[in-house]
């Protein structure tokens, strides 16, 4: 294994110094937008502004728990059912307070009653803490949530955009823990690779990248994209019970959650068998020798200074019986999760592009998918990297598979 991959040659991060950068990025961001507060629901942007946490995924889909940071003020945790000690000793939050939890699956026929308690207390602090400014931003909010606070006054902004741009530079500490994400996952990969036989299924090779992130003290992961054989293409189906067969390409997308709440977002492709001399198709060589190309060519063009859409058209371009199965980003941010930006492929730009420019202190993943439409398989291949001000340094380094490799790249 790798020296990368063992923890103790980590360096850790300091974590009341990343907490502290964190919040004064946030609070630059409402300032910039005059915004007297910001009230947090989605509970990555919980973690980033407070580092609290609890049970992330359920809280995702059930609104039990909110933060509120003041510009000028206090940062206060509205925390589930006796869960307030979860914030012990995180210096940053002045108070913890129980949670008024208004959704229905809590409240039921009690829904009215509770929206009004828990915007009356929402409003007061924002009355004490905003200086009669009453411009409060809020990530996520149901209907009934947002009719109770404009009923008290307060004037509701859009908050995923100062969340966005206050998470997309990341600071010295933040990338310090993101290695130690990078090195749990590049472990999980490596005992995945060494459990890739044929006869194992998919969801029994997608299981160990699991049990090795949560032994490492990672969180969770957010999607299920393992894929073998003639299930690789077109991507994005998720791993299931089919039993790997030698001669098999399997191709993965890590999106996991590691270390201290940080992303490892990286992708490859095995060949089943390679261990026992099995020796990949030609066909195979060709798609890995095209992602390989496409994923090292864009490495090597994205400069800090670049628009997104200047790198879309100078990018690698796909030869036309990829396209219709193209990814869909060129590259993506990547911090507590995928982050702002996304550059997407030139063809799809003016339905889901945007511009902006690439800076020192991003941290993103290159994507490539290759697979032609109507064609056997597909491979998948993805880099973590961050920006730096002379260009992009590779923050994940797990080799690829050599099976597939052309002899020139041996």
């Amino acid at each position: 294994m790798p020296d990368s991959l063992t923890p103790s040659l980590l360096k850790e991060p300091d974590l009341p110094r990343l907490r502290r950068e964190r919040l004064a990025r946030l609070r630059a961001e409402l300032a910039r937008r005059e915004l007297a507060a910001i009230l947090l629901y989605d509970p990555v942007n919980i973690r980033y502004a407070t580092d609290s946490r609890n049970m992330a995924v359920w809280t995702l889909h059930n609104p039990v728990r909110y933060a509120f940071v003041a510009l000028e003020g206090p940062v206060l945790v509205f925390d589930f059912h006796n869960c307030g000690h979860l914030s012990d000793g995180l210096e940053l939050i002045d108070e913890v307070r129980p949670a008024i939890s208004w959704y229905w699956f809590g409240a039921g026929p009690e829904q009215g009653r509770r929206v009004l308690a828990w915007a009356a207390e929402i409003a007061e602090l924002v009355r004490r803490h905003g200086g009669g400014n009453r411009r409060l931003a809020v990530d996520r909010l149901d209907p009934a949530g947002t009719r109770a606070l404009e009923a008290e006054g307060i004037e509701l902004l859009d908050g995923q955009e100062p969340m966005e741009m206050a998470r997309h530079l990341k600071t010295a500490d933040e990338v310090v823990a993101m290695r130690h994400a990078v090195a749990a996952c590049e472990a999980g990969m490596a005992a995945m690779r060494a459990a890739l036989k044929p006869g194992i299924t998919e969801n029994q090779l997608w299981s160990i990248l699991h049990q090795v992130n949560i032994a490492r003290g990672g969180e969770w992961i957010e999607t299920r994209l393992l894929a073998s054989g003639p299930r690789t293409n077109p991507w994005f189906q998720e791993c299931s019970d089919r039993v790997i067969e030698a001669g098999d390409l399997v191709s993965f997308d890590t999106d996991l959650i590691g270390p201290y709440g940080l992303c490892a977002d990286i992708s490859r492709a095995f060949l089943c068998g390679a261990d026992d001399g099995r020796r990949a198709t030609d066909e195979q060589r060709t798609l890995f020798a095209l992602a390989r190309e496409q994923l090292e060519s864009n490495i090597a063009l994205l400069q800090p200074g670049m628009g997104y859409r200047e790198f879309a058209e100078r990018s690698f371009r796909l030869p036309e019986a990829y396209l219709p199965n193209r990814y869909s980003v060129i590259f993506h941010g990547v911090g507590l999760c995928d982050e702002y930006p996304a550059c997407v492929y030139l063809e799809d730009f003016e339905t889901g592009g945007y511009d902006g420019l690439v800076v020192p202190g991003m941290t993103i993943c290159m994507e490539s998918y290759v697979g032609a439409r109507g064609g056997r398989e597909g491979v998948k291949l993805e880099q973590q990297l961050l920006v730096t001000e002379t260009g992009l340094e590779p923050l994940s380094s797990f080799p690829f598979e050599e099976a597939l490799m052309p002899s020139r790249w041996l």
